[in-house]
């Protein structure tokens, strides 16, 4: 089995890696402390059966690390190992396509466990975390609309989308992807309607909606 383990933080790296190595020693486990640096790894290695990954990285606001390589490698699963366990933020994880999560103080045997149910195709969240909503919650029954939107996104129009969602006009999109103006306003123009909305203002609102800090206000 071949893993990439994507978080910022190394020692927590070398403990997960050792973790896996007890149970699968033959496994083989490559590292990753940034998006960026994971989508490089993951070009190299298209044969990958699982990305771990952490919400919580420098320069990764809210569900934007998740999107990005849920919409860039759709057949990738993907199990979040990240000490937000709040069920709103694990529900929401779920919704925009990881394939379980995993607390980060958890133990060997709930690590193991998600990784074999996974790669077996079921999606995983252990006992530990509760995920039912208050009955009486009137949004029970809702469907996450942004997350379900977003999702539609190409992996181009996601990187779009992060560039507005940080005030950046055109122009300055446009740079820092090394594309045309045109190419970017037709971007534009996909993206809004795919989310529904009618302005680069509530493309903005919309996706900030998916912030930890505004999960499930």
């Amino acid at each position: 089995m071949h893993f990439i383990l994507v978080d910022d933080h190394p020692l927590f790296r070398e403990a997960l890696r050792s973790m896996i190595r007890l149970g699968l020693p033959h496994a083989k486990i490559d590292e990753a402390d940034s998006i960026q640096a994971a989508k490089i790894a993951l070009g190299d290695r298209p044969t990958v059966d699982l990305i771990m990954l952490d919400l919580s990285m420098t320069g990764v606001t809210g569900f934007d690390g998740l999107m990005s390589l849920r919409i860039a490698y759709p057949r990738i699963p993907i199990v979040v190992v990240s000490a937000l366990d709040e069920p709103r933020i694990v529900r929401e994880a779920l919704q925009l396509g990881a394939a379980g999560f995993v607390p980060k103080s958890s133990g060997k045997s709930v690590y193991m466990q998600a990784i074999q149910e996974i790669v077996s195709g079921s999606i995983f969240v252990p006992a530990s975390v509760n995920l039912s909503m208050d009955r009486t919650d009137p949004r029970r029954h809702e469907a996450p609309r942004p997350a379900e939107r977003i999702r539609t996104l190409t992996p181009a129009q996601m990187n779009v989308l992060t560039l507005i969602k940080r005030g950046k006009i055109n122009k300055q999109i446009a740079y820092e992807l090394g594309i045309g103006d045109s190419m970017v306003k037709a971007h534009v123009s996909e993206i809004m309607r795919k989310l529904g909305v009618s302005n680069r203002t509530q493309v903005a609102i919309c996706a900030s909606s998916l912030d930890f800090d505004r999960v499930g206000l």
